[in-house]
Order: structure tokens, then sequence, then C-alpha cells
């Protein structure tokens, strides 16, 4: 029987590599090879290869290495960018290529719109489809996601006019400054129109002078009551306009991802707090915001390379730690439908979700998991909030592909794994990572050179520990 090649040391490698060998597959498992081990492929005859890494830039390599090498050889990667997955499948046709968070997307997606619904996603032709709880003995079926009118106009209404919310230094000083101009403005010219007697047009050209500090007009002299308001409104003037002034500059040339007016307004109610723009995160943005959910994204490192993305994709982004009291109340959690805590780790989701029950015991969560050996067992997660290892599902499609099972997606309903092919869906069971036979310890993620390297200095020590005591002997 020919082997199948697994290459990477991630927890979905050695998912992939636990699943074939509880099979009674043969499996090569390599962690870090060299050229000189991929060299060594072809002269076992696998039947497939399976390149899983966590750097993008690694598996774009190794595929293409194998391709050169081998170049009829079949071959399953997975790779986080779209870009560089859309250009790995035209340089190798014959490979095929997958991203973790597509295979994750619909999976989140499903429990961030209601607490009934396992996943959704939007078809080829643009349509809505959630996958509801089936009933017992039922297989899961698509089904159409019906939109509220009401909600759309909101919506619409929202993103035309802005919510004009304070949510940071340099919005409240730019609101500050206008909302005291323009009282200045249209108190000045209630005075004078109803007060006075003037015409509406005077009364506004005398306002406006007073908001520009350059005095009211002469023909409203010998009113002492009147001269003391335009003076102190003229001061104040000069600290509205100041402030408002600032405010602009700061949005101009600051680095702000929410805007007061658009698609990157801040959302009031029914939408998702995405925690953690990463791969998996942005592509949750974009598939609710295309299942017609609202959604605000919260980042903390301000370097983030998504942070230009999400500018450009009109997503509103929060810069800042999700487990931030303060920042979870500025995203208006207690009406959010769903709080998503996607982030690479897994210890910060669950620092997240503690947060946000804190903020608002009632919220619905929906946490990320499967990166660490200490938080295998996402079973151990349940009262935090909705699970979704993400490992499991992209280790689920990637063994289906080296069987030959074409799937078009794989999706969680009810705690079952299941694999879609063509409309329908088939149970798939995975091993646990820890019966992968190759690596276990400590060295499970440490490149198979740098085990070799320490191996050496171990016997180089205990060399040099025996020659020691020969000596003092």
């Amino acid at each position: 029987m020919s082997p199948f090649v697994v290459i990477g040391a991630s927890n979905v490698a050695r998912l992939v590599c636990a699943s074939l060998t509880r099979r009674h597959f043969d499996v090569l498992h390599l962690d870090a090879p060299d050229d000189p081990d991929l060299l060594q492929i072809p002269q076992h005859d696998p039947a497939g290869v399976a390149v899983v890494t966590h750097d993008d830039a690694v598996a774009v390599r190794y595929a293409l290495a194998i391709a050169h090498i081998s170049p009829r050889l079949p071959m399953v990667v997975t790779v986080f960018d779209r870009t560089i997955a859309n250009q790995l499948t035209r340089l190798i046709p014959h490979c095929q290529v997958t991203s973790p968070a597509d295979l994750a997307t619909p999976s989140l997606a499903g429990p961030c719109i209601a607490a009934t619904i396992d996943a959704a996603h939007t078809a080829s032709d643009g349509t809505a489809r959630v996958l509801r709880h089936p009933a017992p003995g039922d297989q899961p079926t698509w089904q159409p996601l019906p939109h509220s009118r009401t909600s759309r106009i909101r919506r619409r209404f929202v993103h035309s006019i802005g919510t004009l919310r304070s949510h940071d230094a340099g919005t409240r000083m730019l609101l500050t400054g206008l909302t005291g101009l323009l009282a200045i403005l249209l108190v000045d010219w209630i005075w004078l129109t109803v007060g006075k007697g003037h015409h509406w047009v005077e009364s506004l050209k005398e306002a406006v002078q007073v908001v520009a500090t350059v005095g009211p007009a002469p023909t409203s002299h010998g009113d002492h009551t009147y001269d003391a308001f335009a003076a102190l409104a003229m001061l104040a003037a000069i600290v509205f306009t100041a402030m408002f002034t600032a405010g602009i500059i700061e949005r101009l040339l600051g680095t702000s991802l929410i805007g007061l007016i658009g698609q990157r307004v801040l959302p009031r109610r029914n939408h998702v707090i995405v925690v953690g723009l990463g791969q998996i995160g942005l592509r949750l943005c974009l598939e609710l915001r295309k299942l017609g959910i609202p959604v605000v994204a919260i980042e903390r490192d301000d370097r983030a390379r998504n942070l230009r993305l999400a500018r450009a994709l009109n997503i509103p982004t929060i810069v800042g730690h999700g487990a931030d009291r303060t920042l979870l109340v500025r995203a208006r959690l207690d009406r959010a439908l769903c709080l998503a805590a996607v982030g690479s780790d897994d210890r910060d989701n669950i620092a997240v979700s503690v947060a946000a029950h804190g903020v608002h015991p009632g919220a619905r969560l929906v946490l990320r998991a499967g990166e660490h050996e200490a938080l295998t067992d996402t079973g151990s997660l349940l009262p935090l909030g909705i699970t979704r290892n993400v490992a499991t599902l992209s280790a689920t499609f990637v063994v289906g592909q080296l069987l030959g099972l074409d799937a078009n997606r794989v999706v969680v309903a009810k705690g079952t794994i299941y694999l879609e092919r063509d409309g329908c869906f088939q149970q798939f069971a995975i091993s646990a990572r820890h019966h992968c036979p190759h690596l276990t310890g400590t060295d499970a993620h440490i490149p198979s050179s740098e085990v070799r390297l320490r191996e050496a200095c171990s016997r180089q020590r205990t060399s040099q520990w025996h020659e020691s005591g020969a000596d003092r002997q």
C-alpha cells in the first residue's frame, strides 16, 4: 500500500497523520524537511502529499519543490492568504489548495447569527443559506436565511447619516466643536429673528458673523444684553473652532477605522463583534456582511497588516484589546447579536470571553479553539460559549481530499463534523492528535533540524563531561 506524506508540525498536520494512521494507512510524517528529505519522497511512491503548516511562505516553498520533483504527485496544501492560494492553484493545477479560514468561516458564522444555526454561508448565486440543528435521525439541509425589510431599511439609514457617536478622542473633539458652533449659530439666529424681529436672512448673516468672531452687525448695537451674549458667544466660538479643527485634522491624518457616515459607521444594535482581525476574523467579517449582518472588528495590534484591508473593505474596526471592559461597552456588547473571539491564541479568546461575560452575562459567545495542547478538549470551553475547533475542521477536509472525497466544504451540525459533497452530508471522524506516532512530546512544534542540533549539543556536553571526569581521575 502506497503511503501518504504529511509535511508540517502544526496541530492540523498531527490530526491528519493520526487520522490516516488510525485508518491503517502508512504515513511518512516530516515536520520540517530539508531539500535532501524532499528529494527522497518519490522513492516511497506516495499516494498523496499534504502540506499543512502555519506559514504560507513555507507551504508555497514545499509545494513548488514537490511539484518540481514529482510533477504528477497528488497534493493538498493549506494556505491562509487567498491571493497566494489562487496563484498557487494557477502554478500547480493538480494541487488542491484550501484555506483553513475559508473552511472555518461557515461554522463560525452560523452561531453568530442565532444559537439554533450551526453554519451559514453565501451561495454562488448570492443567496444566504443556513444550516439549522437537524432533528434526531435527519440529515442536515441548507435553508434560506430570511431577511427583515425593517432591518435593511434601518441599516441603510444608519449608513446614510451616521450614528455620530464619540468613540475616540478625535471624534469627541470634532463633535463637541461642531455641536457648540451649531448651538451658538442657532441661538443667535432665533434671538435676532424672534426676539428682535429681523428678517431671517439678515439674522442668519449676523449669527454667522458672531460664530466667525467678527462681531455682531452695527444695527444690533444698543442692546447691552445681546452685546454681552455676542461677546461670550465669540469667545466660546474660538474654543469650539479650535476643537473642531483639531478633530478634522485627527480624522484626516490619523488612522481611525471608524467612520461618521458610510459603511464604516459603528453599528448600534443587532451586530456581531469580531475580536481578532487575522485571516479567520477578516473572512468572518466579510461573510457576515454578505449575510446581511452588521459587524465591528476589534484588533489589538495597531500594526496588523489586515487593518489596511479592513479600511479598504469598509469594515468598522476598533484598535484595542478585546478583554478591555471599556472597549466592549463602547462596541455595544449589550445590544449585539454575538461576540466572536477568533484570535490565533486560544488563551486570548478565553480571556475575551470571560471579560464579555463580566460586561454582559447574557451575551452569546462563539470561540475559536484548537491551537494549543492544553486546550485540545474544546468541551471544557462550552460554559464560555459555542466553540469551533478550526484545526479539526481543516484536518477533516484535508483527510477527505487525500482519500478522494471531493468535498465542497466541511461544517459542524449539532456537534458532529460533516463533509458536504454535492449537497449531501457525510459524517467524518477525526482521530485525536496524540495518536500521531511521529511527533510527540515537547518536540512536536520544533523543526527537525533544531531537534537534531539539540541532540548533537547534548551528546557533545555528555562527551565533555566524561572527558572532564577522566581528567580529574
